[in-house]
């Protein structure tokens, strides 16, 4: 009879360079805190199979769904996904295991002859395939009184590199904690502020879900879990689910934690919402106590969904052009 603690783990990934990276990342860690052995088991999504924009398929769980059926089909015991493409939705059979610590959640420009954002020429054009970045990037151009084209762009990291080496771009936006995990964020020109492009809700973290009725497994993956970082990304998810925005909506959070030796003291959450022109922003934050213990998530959770209501109050729902219902 196999003996079950020795067994290997199965983690489940995407196939792409980045998702390999991450989880490997993971399975060491894993590794050292069980003793076990974990394989990587590659599983294709059909964000990585279908050809068209996410938001022309409704970015929402294309790139988790088929790691979830994987997960309920007993194919593979936990998963790595990037946080950011998690639906705000937690299915009950399933558990949120652990939050690692994030990495930088801030967006990197990539441009030729090594331009930042405001060196870029009137007219010039940057890849990205988010809404929300599309959104800001405009607002930004305008503010400094010049136009760019933002032109909606798919594929690896590599590709996406490709497109300014090749000419066809001028820059490309993607996330620097992707870039620092597969070792490239020494290509980026310049690292994006918070104050002019806020990230995604959950970018720079990783979310590692199991099957909840295993709950040793639970447990054991429990250890990985940061509760800064945790906390952080439940206000930010919080405030996108109180939006009903899917994850391909021009929406934008980033919770700032406080914190001394003893505990976390204060959290303050931005959020942005805004039309693919940059030509309508609404941009509003908020900041409160946190609890003690991070385990009560009930602070975070509340921050987001007061903040979305705000935001909506002030025209919100009328800007995002994706509505989860």
């Amino acid at each position: 009879m196999t003996d079950s603690t020795r067994s290997p783990l199965r983690l489940g990934t995407r196939r792409s360079r980045l998702a390999m990276a991450q989880s490997g990342q993971v399975a060491e860690a894993v590794r050292e805190l069980t003793g076990r052995p974990v394989e990587l088991v590659e599983i294709t999504t059909y964000g990585d199979t279908s050809r068209a924009h996410l938001a022309q398929i409704g970015g929402t769980g294309v790139f988790v769904s088929a790691l979830r059926d994987a997960l309920l089909a007993g194919e593979i015991d936990f998963a790595v996904h990037s946080l950011k493409d998690l639906p705000t939705a937690q299915p009950a059979e399933l558990a949120l295991a652990a939050v690692p610590v994030r990495v930088d959640p801030r967006d990197a420009l990539i441009a030729r002859d090594g331009l930042t954002f405001e060196e870029l020429p009137d007219g010039a054009r940057v890849g990205t395939g988010s809404p929300r970045r599309m959104a800001q990037l405009n607002a930004w151009a305008r503010a400094l009184g010049r136009r760019i084209e933002t032109v909606p762009v798919r594929g690896n990291v590599d590709t996406r590199i490709g497109f300014v080496e090749n000419g066809e771009l001028d820059a490309v936006v993607l996330a620097a904690a992707g870039l620092t995990r597969i070792g490239r964020i020494d290509e980026a020109t310049q690292l994006l502020s918070p104050d002019v492009v806020l990230p995604a809700p959950g970018q720079g973290a990783l979310a590692i879900e199991c099957v909840a009725a295993n709950a040793p497994l639970v447990a054991a993956l429990g250890a990985l879990d940061d509760p800064v970082t945790r906390a952080a990304v439940t206000a930010e998810r919080s405030l996108l689910a109180a939006l009903e925005a899917g994850c391909s909506a021009p929406v934008a959070a980033l919770a700032d934690v406080q914190a001394d030796e003893q505990a976390v003291t204060e959290m303050h959450l931005r959020g942005v919402v805004g039309t693919l022109d940059g030509t309508t922003l609404v941009q509003l934050s908020t900041t409160g106590h946190v609890p003690a213990s991070l385990d009560d998530e009930s602070v975070p959770l509340r921050m987001g969904r007061e903040l979305a209501a705000e935001m909506l109050a002030k025209g919100a729902a009328g800007l995002m052009g994706e509505r989860a219902l």
